[in-house]
């Protein structure tokens, strides 16, 4: 998955459906717990001391928080195939380098586009940036945001099957 500056975020569609699944769950099931749980704190009396009504009303505001988000996120979509194996640096792509010695698996995109504890590099991050288009055994260097020059190679790129 990757984003573009007129805010179209590319997903496969894998990735779309998990998205679209979770906002499913979120709208129906989550919403309905939420409200149940609201409901059993308030049952306990003063809502000023409760903590479990604060709680829940916090869970509340974080669940229609990623709501929001997903709805943005799924309605700017645009679904297609996971980028190929060609032997380049593509966004959706997990990526092995070597950094100052040791190697260092991520994948090129955005967290939403990743199903696992990946870590994620967007491709408009310093290192992203860098390494986005590049071939596979290329070295290339970007500067980090504390100034420091840092040299990475890119050891393979394959595509995410999250």
């Amino acid at each position: 998955m990757t984003s573009t500056d007129t805010g179209t975020t590319f997903l496969t569609q894998d990735a779309f459906d998990r998205l679209k699944a979770e906002h499913e769950q979120l709208t129906t099931t989550g919403r309905s717990e939420i409200a149940a749980k609201i409901e059993e704190a308030r049952q306990e009396g003063d809502l000023k001391e409760n903590g479990g009504y604060h709680a829940a009303k916090e869970e509340q505001g974080k669940m229609e928080a990623r709501i929001r988000t997903l709805e943005e996120l799924l309605r700017n979509a645009t679904v297609g195939d996971a980028p190929k194996a060609d032997g380049t640096v593509h966004p959706g792509m997990v990526v092995k380098a070597e950094i100052f010695g040791e190697e260092e698996n991520f994948l090129l995109g955005s967290r939403e586009g990743a199903a696992d504890d990946l870590t994620v590099y967007s491709e408009k991050s310093p290192l992203g940036a860098a390494i986005l288009d590049q071939k596979v055994g290329s070295t290339v260097s970007y500067e980090a945001p504390n100034g420091k020059t840092i040299e990475v190679k890119i050891v393979s790129a394959s595509p995410y099957k999250g």
